[in-house]
């Protein structure tokens, strides 16, 4: 016995209509949230609906009205916290426009990503949000070829014409550098993602520009490249370093993640920051996050990307428009909470 209950299952556009008293038709078009329907009505029908646990039917609604009210976000490592701070604003942003999301993990890997991007065309989403690997461009020239909204997210191919929304990572990697520089640090070490990504490379443009502009020749020795193998690389790169030289007194760290896997590195070796190494980082997770180890940061500056990714997005799905490219940077500003210390003599370091 259901005791004349509905079943959440079997709530249907008619139980709506009998509970607020308007038309099936009324019912239908306030859901899908249709302009001849006034926003009053709507709320009254969706507050109706939400308490009977009307479950909507995505398939049913593409078949309707070709569209799912849906986005796929697709990221390269979600257990990076930076990612998992990007998709819980990605799905804020969404809700505003009524729209839900899902993620895909692709582990930087091309044959992942492909799958990935298969799986959320199959789901017909109304758009994509992807923060690309970059090894090759292909799952990106598969995705313009689609036809399906997409929005290139914290990455973008230069030879290769998509909507993008990016930082200023060159500025960031200039300031996040210059601020090491200004405090009287000139052997700077720059802990770099792989150099085909985008961000890295125009990090290292703008860490590079600002040794310029101090004058300072740019020690390839004092560049390192990591990649997705997580702490372990980091760890082992940062003691070789150390080891062989040459000497450096502080760190500019391509993201926060990297800046607190040489943190702990350098704890392990005995080395204290910022007593000993001074260091900045990139993306500032400790608007989010409560770290044991207070770390100057490069942030943005009023928008994130992820709500302005969105925004793109939500403006080409709405016009129908994928051949207009949208693109989007940034501005960014140095944020510091005390992880880098005046340069004290190499002797005073020893």
């Amino acid at each position: 016995m259901n005791n004349g209950k509905i079943s959440i299952r079997n709530v249907k556009l008619k139980d709506i209509a009998l509970k607020t008293g308007f038309t099936i038709n009324t019912v239908s078009r306030a859901l899908n949230d249709k302009n001849d329907i006034s926003e009053a009505t709507k709320r009254v029908i969706n507050q109706a609906a939400d308490e009977m646990g009307y479950i909507r039917d995505s398939i049913a609604s593409y078949m309707r009205t070709g569209t799912t009210k849906t986005l796929a976000v697709i990221l390269g490592d979600i257990s990076n916290l930076h990612f998992s701070i990007w998709i819980k604003e990605i799905e804020s942003c969404a809700l505003r426009f009524q729209y839900s999301t899902f993620v895909l993990n692709t582990d930087e890997n091309p044959e992942s990503e492909k799958r990935a991007i298969l799986t959320a065309l199959s789901k017909k989403v109304d758009g994509i949000l992807i923060c690309p690997q970059q090894e090759n461009p292909d799952n990106i020239r598969y995705l313009k070829e689609s036809g399906v909204p997409f929005v290139s997210i914290g990455r973008r191919f230069p030879q290769e014409a998509c909507s993008y929304c990016i930082i200023n990572d060159e500025k960031g990697g200039y300031l996040a550098a210059r601020h090491l520089l200004t405090m009287g640090h000139r052997s700077v070490l720059m802990i770099n993602a792989s150099p085909f990504i985008s961000s890295a490379y125009e990090r290292g443009a703008g860490y590079r520009r600002a040794l310029d502009s101090c004058g300072l020749a740019y020690d390839r020795r004092l560049e390192l490249h990591i990649g997705a193998a997580g702490q372990g690389e980091c760890a082992q790169k940062l003691r070789k370093a150390i080891k062989e030289g040459p000497f450096f007194s502080a760190i500019f760290a391509f993201s926060d993640y990297i800046a607190f896997q040489a943190i702990y590195a350098l704890n392990e070796m005995g080395r204290s920051v910022p007593r000993d190494i001074s260091i900045v980082g990139f993306d500032n997770i400790q608007a989010h996050a409560l770290m044991s180890a207070p770390l100057d940061t490069i942030t943005h500056v009023n928008e994130t990307v992820p709500y302005r990714a969105v925004e793109i997005l939500m403006d080409m799905i709405e016009n129908k428009d994928v051949d207009n490219y949208r693109t989007s940077v940034i501005d960014v500003r140095l944020k510091k909470r005390g992880s880098v210390l005046p340069f004290k003599s190499a002797v005073d370091h020893k």
